[in-house]
């Protein structure tokens, strides 16, 4: 019997995680680490985006078990993870959108959402017809899909709604006791999830950006739809497609609230904050608020650097006692609307418009 959606199963078992650290990583190992995922455990491992929580794509009951351990609802779909492009045909209806998208990016962090076969059970796609396909870029987590044999479900390895883990030590912190083993392969490389295409009827559409953009998909196709729920809030009565559409995602403890207007009256607002306040800015402002809590996001023109930041800035306020967060509002282009597209879940569309 499968949960409900909105009280999703807890994980009152807890177990021994083993930790692999860096150096314990070969081909012994991550044997081992696919008899887990075989038998219906699970495993934490590294891709290029974010840190996933793996389980056999194709046992229903290892994928609720994921559910269990996040606390995530059960009709939010996880993504499955495939060691080569050419397995896609296994598990979904594959046509030339996605040959063209995988010729292109992969391996790569791109995620594809087609008609799903029937070896991938409803408890994989949050009861939907489709499931979502992706080819890591990460050496390690490809080694893991083989030694597995099996394609690996998985979503990011984190309590569901906090900020998405970039690092080993913050899965340990989320993680350790629900799960079987934590496999440690260093800080990702990008920082935020994979982009999300759909592809339905010869059309695709972007319903989650990432380090594959707007643009670059666009260079492959005459037309890329953008769903509404890129930028804005999902209604309440609309199911979820892909990852992190609906609920409440990367959200610090405190609330966060955007700041919309130009970099200088940004400035201005923020050294007016109260002493509760933690603001998230840019290292070339740093040195403007000394009597301030900050945390820096990154350079203010490099937005590669900010999307690999981002999720640990979330993480390291909580360390914090500040009652309310202040940050700046991305831009909507390239790999800024990834930026945006997360920032603003993590704030709940909460925006302070600065005239």
């Amino acid at each position: 019997m499968h949960s409900s959606p909105l009280t999703p199963p807890r994980n009152s078992k807890v177990m021994k995680t083993k930790f692999l650290t860096q150096n314990e990583i070969n081909g012994t190992t991550l044997a081992q680490a696919g008899k887990i995922l075989q038998g219906g455990g699970l495993v934490v491992f590294p891709t290029e985006t974010v840190y996933g929580l793996g389980a056999n794509a194709l046992d229903a009951s290892a994928a609720e078990k994921i559910y269990a351990a996040k606390g995530r609802p059960s009709d939010n779909p996880l993504i499955v993870h495939i060691a080569s492009p050419a397995d896609a045909n296994k598990y979904a209806f594959v046509g030339e959108e996605f040959k063209k998208i995988a010729e292109a990016f992969m391996p790569g962090p791109i995620t594809v959402i087609m008609p799903k076969r029937d070896c991938i059970p409803s408890a994989v796609t949050g009861g939907l017809d489709s499931v979502g396909i992706r080819c890591p870029e990460n050496a390690i987590a490809r080694s893991l899909i083989a030694a597995a044999g099996v394609p690996i479900a998985a979503p990011s390895a984190n309590i569901s709604g906090k900020p998405s883990p970039t690092s080993a030590l913050h899965v340990k912190g989320d993680l350790d006791g629900k799960v079987d083993m934590i496999i440690d392969g260093g800080d990702c490389t990008f920082g935020l999830e994979s982009t999300i295409v759909k592809i339905e009827n010869g059309t695709v559409t972007l319903l989650r950006p990432g380090a594959i953009t707007l643009d670059m998909l666009r260079e492959l196709f005459d037309e890329v739809l953008v769903a509404e729920a890129v930028t804005n809030k999902l209604k309440d009565d609309e199911r979820p497609l892909s990852p992190g559409m609906k609920y409440r995602h990367y959200a610090p403890t405190a609330p966060l609230y955007l700041l919309s207007g130009t970099n200088a009256r940004r400035i201005e607002y923020c050294m007016a904050a109260d002493s509760d306040t933690l603001l998230l800015v840019y290292d070339e402002e740093a040195g403007l608020f000394p009597n301030h809590k900050i945390i820096t996001l990154g350079s203010l023109n490099d937005e590669v650097s900010q999307a690999k930041r981002l999720f640990a800035a979330l993480r390291e306020a909580d360390s914090t006692d500040c009652k309310k967060i202040l940050a700046p509002m991305p831009l909507q282009r390239g790999i800024a609307l990834a930026l945006y597209n997360r920032m603003i879940r993590a704030a709940a569309h909460n925006i302070i418009e600065l005239s």
